[in-house]
């Protein structure tokens, strides 16, 4: 199954988007990697890293980031683990995390995973 992990300046922000999209399907492999070491806002490499390893199988791992630094450092964190079949996702983090855990809990694959998430962007949440 493909491992989910939530990236943002916020730790608090990234547990509840997790525990939201665990919510929604609750066999995903999720995990946030939300703030710095000492709990303050920003992104940690070394949070990243150990969130992908948290998750990580074969099958690869989609993350999910908030904006700015988040992506940068998430960049580095792949850039350092060149070997893992990790791929980030451009899509709204709370729609697109919770579309993420249930398509991978149904087994999708990353590559069609990332298909999938590029329509979060278009979704609508009012029908006029």
């Amino acid at each position: 199954m493909v491992g989910i992990v939530i990236v943002s300046h916020s730790q608090k922000l990234a547990e509840g988007v997790a525990e939201l999209a665990q919510m929604m399907a609750a066999k995903a492999l999720i995990a946030p990697a939300g703030g710095l070491d000492d709990g303050s806002t920003g992104t940690s490499f070394e949070k990243i890293y150990e969130a992908v390893e948290e998750v990580y199988s074969e099958d690869g791992v989609a993350v999910l980031m908030d904006m700015g630094s988040a992506v940068m450092t998430t960049e580095m964190v792949i850039e350092a683990m060149d070997d893992r079949k990790i791929r980030m996702m451009d899509c709204p983090l709370v729609e697109g995390a919770v579309l993420a855990a249930v398509e991978t809990a149904m087994g999708t694959p990353l590559e069609e995973l990332a298909a999938k998430l590029d329509t979060t962007r278009t979704m609508k949440k009012i029908m006029e």
